[in-house]
């Protein structure tokens, strides 16, 4: 079985093969977002066009999803005129091959549910740490939607209700304002404007206010993971994000844990995620081969 599979983010859209569920010839050009959602739809049926004999074609991408129906339920102003683009209906009608759109972070989650770190459960929750918090939640090797296809939105907890009730956005006061890779870049800037991404950040780890700043951001993220772990009680959460391949983070976690987390939940497990920037293309993959 061959599948064309599709990562759309923000700043770039992953693209390669599936055949037999292997995953071959990934490639990564710029999305430029900003030219908004037809351009999108434009820039994929370009790259179906250099392919043939193809059973399906699977899509992940940002912005909320209706993954029955295959279009973007709402998508912010990082891709305008996204919301409510029909790209599975174009896509079939195109090239007369299933197709499967599915939101970026529930497709990650898929693709670590059956290839990678949760392999081994049939229930977990799946957080992405970068420009903002993305979740999912896994059930029974399937993603729950909740009543509109939009659950699992954790980058939306209230963890500072202050800022939230003197705010004017929904986010404000929100999980993902605080421990999302752009609440860790904020601090860092107020201490050096230079440190302005992760990557400076961790190469400054001789720095003992660097080490401060980031020891004060996990406390960010554990107030989020203690919260989901008292609600949800699941077997294990996931963390995904390029951020999370830091030995140092996963490393502060373990040792937070006990002191945001009860001890009759101590069972509950923090791993990173396991396949990295594939997830989504092979959770694109998996929910395309149920349809052929």
């Amino acid at each position: 079985m061959k599948i064309l599979v599709f990562d759309v983010g923000g700043t770039s859209i992953k693209y390669g093969i599936c055949i037999d569920n292997e995953l071959q010839d990934v490639k990564e050009i710029p999305t430029n977002a900003k030219l908004g959602g037809r351009h999108i739809v434009e820039t994929l049926i370009s790259l179906i066009k250099e392919q043939s004999d193809y059973d399906a074609i699977g899509i992940s991408t940002a912005g909320q999803v209706h993954s029955e129906e295959g279009y973007i339920i709402y998508a912010n102003q990082n891709i305008p005129n996204y919301t409510g683009t029909q790209i599975r209906k174009e896509l079939e009608e195109l090239f007369h091959v299933p197709v499967t759109v599915e939101n970026d972070v529930n497709a990650a989650a898929m693709g670590e549910a059956i290839y990678g770190a949760g392999r081994d459960y049939d229930q977990f929750l799946m957080l992405t740490y970068g420009t903002g918090v993305g979740g999912a939640t896994v059930t029974d090797k399937k993603v729950y939607y909740g009543s509109s296809y939009s659950a699992s939105e954790f980058g939306a907890i209230i963890t500072h209700s202050d800022a939230r009730l003197a705010g004017n956005d929904y986010f404000d006061g929100c999980y993902e304002k605080y421990a999302s890779t752009t609440g860790l870049v904020k601090l860092a800037c107020a201490y050096k404007p230079e440190l302005d991404s992760g990557r400076k950040i961790f190469e400054n780890l001789d720095d003992p206010k660097v080490l401060e700043i980031i020891d004060s951001w996990v406390d960010e993220i554990m107030i989020g993971l203690a919260t989901l772990t008292h609600i949800y009680n699941p077997p294990c959460i996931i963390l995904g994000g390029g951020i999370m391949v830091q030995p140092l983070i996963m490393k502060k976690i373990e040792e937070k844990k006990s002191h945001f987390i009860m001890p009759s939940f101590a069972h509950v497990k923090l791993i990173p995620a396991a396949l990295g920037n594939s997830a989504g293309l092979l959770g694109a993959n998996y929910q395309a081969s149920k349809k052929v």
